[in-house]
């Protein structure tokens, strides 16, 4: 999922999706001069072609965003109320990055533009009563009151991180200070995710909860930084050579964390329950999305999943269960209620914790929730 062809499909920078061509609107307004589209994501962007009127582009593309409300658009404060980013060698010609920026004898120099609202439009437009009004500053509800990370001063002095600085931290659970370490030094991630590549198994699933922490606060500022990291874990599990040991389960608490964002990355994990090394990993970071957004589990096809249920590995059993409570699979519930008596043992995890129970109850919980 690396993006290191010379020409390539252009991709949304908060969520990492490919994105559509923008269109210019079918009956264009005076003063509209910018071709437009949205991510599945919710974000939206507006393509410069010639990458000297950013300014312009980025007023079209937060209006558009605010559908077409100036007077809110004028309201909105950056970062505390959107996020902008850029996507550089846009060709708007071909809908291809070209990072030579030549192509066919042409110079490529234009951008897309995006806009992602941290609080929801409906609630912002809402608290937007009459001209001159500051907007409200309330949250939004993307199934969980999203948090933003205050700015940090401008004039501090900056860390640089390094693997002993990052460890030192983990080991310490200092989410702050890998936060603040993000800011400072892009690094920072990268080196957090080699300390999940650990071989004790309580110590793994800890870091990998740590790291959905950590990113779920970033994402409020750079969430950009964060779908990098999501396309290196991804690649760590595709990459046969190197080891995936905690890598799905970071993935799962990314976009447990962050949904609103990045639960466009769910239908990816799919791909490794095939392999048995990954299965339980994937059951499990399914089952943990499932419990805050059970709506991105549905929209994939995971009937395919349901056979699972007959497992001999009573870890993949276990965490079914799990998962199928969680989406109240009720085309399942007879299938679920004949292992109500099973008693076999084995430890899950929640939150980072190990968790120890057995089939049997993991079937009545799940019933419980089927039923509800």
């Amino acid at each position: 999922m690396g993006r290191t062809t010379l020409k390539t499909r252009p991709w949304c920078t908060f969520c990492g999706q490919d994105v559509g061509k923008p269109q210019y609107p079918d009956k264009r307004k005076l003063g509209e001069e910018f071709a437009l589209g949205t991510c599945q994501c919710g974000a939206v962007y507006a393509s410069d072609p010639t990458g000297f009127n950013v300014g312009a582009a980025m007023v079209e593309c937060l209006v558009y965003a605010c559908g077409d409300n100036w007077e809110l658009a004028w309201e909105l404060l950056p970062e505390e109320d959107y996020l902008t980013s850029l996507l550089e060698d846009y060709d708007e010609l071909t809908h291809q990055v070209v990072e030579t920026r030549n192509l066919d004898g042409r110079i490529i120099k234009g951008i897309l533009y995006f806009i992602r609202m941290q609080k929801d439009l409906a609630d912002l437009a809402d608290s937007f009563e009459e001209k001159g009004r500051k907007v409200s500053a309330k949250t939004t509800d993307f199934q969980q009151a999203v948090q933003i990370e205050p700015a940090l001063d401008p004039k501090r002095i900056k860390k640089k991180a390094n693997k002993n600085l990052v460890k030192e931290m983990v080991q310490n659970k200092d989410a702050d200070g890998l936060v603040a370490l993000s800011f400072d030094d892009k690094k920072t991630l990268r080196l957090l995710q080699r300390q999940v590549y650990e071989p004790d198994e309580e110590k793994r699933w800890a870091i990998a909860r740590l790291i959905g922490e950590v990113c779920s606060r970033v994402a409020t500022r750079k969430p950009g930084m964060v779908s990098d990291l999501l396309h290196l874990l991804f690649e760590a599990c595709s990459d046969s050579a190197a080891s995936s040991w905690g890598a799905v389960e970071s993935i799962g608490n990314i976009i447990a964390c962050r949904p609103d964002i990045y639960g466009s990355f769910t239908r990816h994990l799919l791909a490794y329950v095939g392999d048995p090394s990954t299965r339980a990993q994937v059951l499990w970071a399914l089952g943990t999305i499932a419990e805050k957004r059970p709506d991105l589990i549905r929209s994939t096809s995971f009937y395919q999943l349901i056979g699972l249920l007959d497992d001999p590995a009573v870890e993949v059993k276990g965490y079914m269960l799990r998962l199928l409570g969680r989406i109240q699979a009720k085309e399942v519930a007879g299938k679920i209620r004949m292992l109500q008596e099973e008693t076999s043992p084995l430890t899950i995890y929640e939150n980072g914790l190990p968790v120890h129970t057995d089939i049997g109850t993991l079937a009545k919980e799940a019933l419980q929730l089927i039923e509800e």
